[in-house]
């Protein structure tokens, strides 16, 4: 299956016609500026403002309406650049209106602003223009909406890591503060969440808290904290290194009361995040179980966890919209990119524009296929040793193959065949 890109390029300047008013539109939070030209690229009149309302999309449609009876034009186009959230709700007002919507990347746009008076100014009028002469000479992409459920699934998505990054903000602090009022207390547990390690924060934050405790008194603080299986022998021989290390410890005093409020109110703050982020999965789980089985299936039988299933699916929308896995490659900033001039030939690396969450986490589960499932193993196995890649270059090799493989079978409703990988596992240990 063949993905060439210049026939699409092609397809989307055939699809503006002499008839067509192209209308470019510079998004901002509060106002907007539109600019129009025809399908040659030449300006047909001055811009218009609009605000971010009804009222303002009214005046702008208006406005186009103008320009097509003053020049005799029976279609119009309409972009903007997908510079964040800004321009969904226009760009969703003009679809539910019977627009065609289209989007232009703010790199193009970056790139293109000095074409018409070579300078290297900007400002709105002129990025508007930027715009529309992009879009007639088809550097443009659909503007197009998922299915609710996909956009949910993103929703939460993000939420959820959103409520990752805090909670390892909160992590960041705790081990500054333990740093200054308990350095020991690090060589006592090797990690600074772990369950034993969080009862004793909760019921003895600083070096003043166990300096006068006992072994037994230890324990049963940590059973206060509804920790289990706090005693034994194990707990006891941390609880022993934990007092001597309390008694001989370091950390600043002065300040120890305002140390304890802020590890208190930080574990505090964690507990929440946690069960919110546990609330969180649990929508996840419920909106995956309501997606297609055919995507569902495509990731489960190639052997994605349910958190990296839903974060691909909740990046891609549905996979078999997708002709070719390359698309994917592209929407992730994963596609490869050259730099070559006469002799000289530079380094090919990853262009990086793109969602950069989807480019993460198809990392993550390369990692862990390579690691834990057969197939994945070989041919990593096979690039490797037998085609001496590099170990990085293979992964990155292994994630376009992933995501081909995806978009095949969800599209043909077809089942992982790991029998070629493992005709080619046998045939590399020979």
């Amino acid at each position: 299956m063949k993905f060439n890109r210049k026939h699409r390029i092609n397809q989307r300047i055939e699809r503006i016609s002499p008839q067509h008013l192209v209308v470019g539109i510079d998004i901002a939070k509060e106002t907007h500026v539109a600019g129009a030209v025809n399908y040659r690229g030449i300006e047909v009149d001055h811009t218009c403002s609009f605000t971010n309302d009804r009222v303002g999309f009214e005046k702008m449609m208006h406005w186009v309406t103008q320009q097509q009876q003053r020049l005799g034009l029976t279609r119009v186009i309409l972009g903007m650049e997908s510079t964040g959230h800004y321009g969904n709700a226009l760009a969703r007002w003009l679809q539910d209106h019977g627009q065609e919507v289209v989007q232009v990347n703010p790199a193009t746009v970056k790139r293109n602003k000095e074409n018409r008076d070579n300078r290297p100014s900007k400002n709105d009028a002129k990025d508007a223009l930027t715009i529309a002469d992009s879009i007639s000479r088809g550097y443009y992409h659909d503007w197009s909406w998922h299915e609710g459920t996909y956009r949910k699934l993103r929703c939460v998505v993000n939420e959820y890591e959103a409520l990752s990054t805090d909670l390892t903000a909160i992590g960041n602090r705790l081990q500054r503060l333990l740093d200054e009022g308990f350095p020991e207390f690090l060589r006592v547990f090797k990690k600074w969440n772990g369950p034993r390690a969080i009862a004793t924060l909760k019921a003895f934050p600083l070096p003043e808290d166990l300096k006068h405790r006992t072994i037994e008194q230890v324990i049963e603080g940590w059973r206060t904290t509804a920790m289990s299986r706090a005693g034994g022998k194990r707990g006891r021989e941390i609880a022993a290194r934990l007092l001597a290390a309390a008694r001989a410890s370091v950390g600043v005093t002065d300040i120890a009361p305002e140390l304890r409020r802020n590890i208190q109110r930080l574990l505090e703050q964690r507990e929440r995040l946690l069960a919110d982020q546990e609330q969180v999965m649990n929508e996840i789980l419920a909106l995956l179980g309501q997606l297609p089985e055919a995507d569902l299936a495509a990731l489960k039988e190639v052997g994605i966890s349910p958190w990296l299933t839903a974060v691909i699916l909740a990046n891609t929308g549905p996979l078999s919209q997708y002709a070719h896995g390359q698309q994917i490659l592209a929407l992730a900033g994963l596609n490869l990119c050259e730099d070559m001039s006469g002799k000289r030939k530079g380094q090919i690396v990853l262009s990086k524009r793109g969602r950069r969450q989807l480019r993460k986490y198809l990392y993550v589960a390369m990692i862990g296929l390579v690691a834990n499932h057969e197939a994945f193993r070989a041919w990593h196995d096979h690039n490797v040793h037998t085609r001496r890649i590099k170990k990085q270059t293979s992964i990155f090799k292994l994630i376009g193959k992933l995501v081909r493989m995806l978009v095949a079978l969800a599209r043909n409703g077809e089942s992982f065949d790991a029998g070629k990988a493992q005709a080619l596992k046998l045939r590399t240990a020979a």
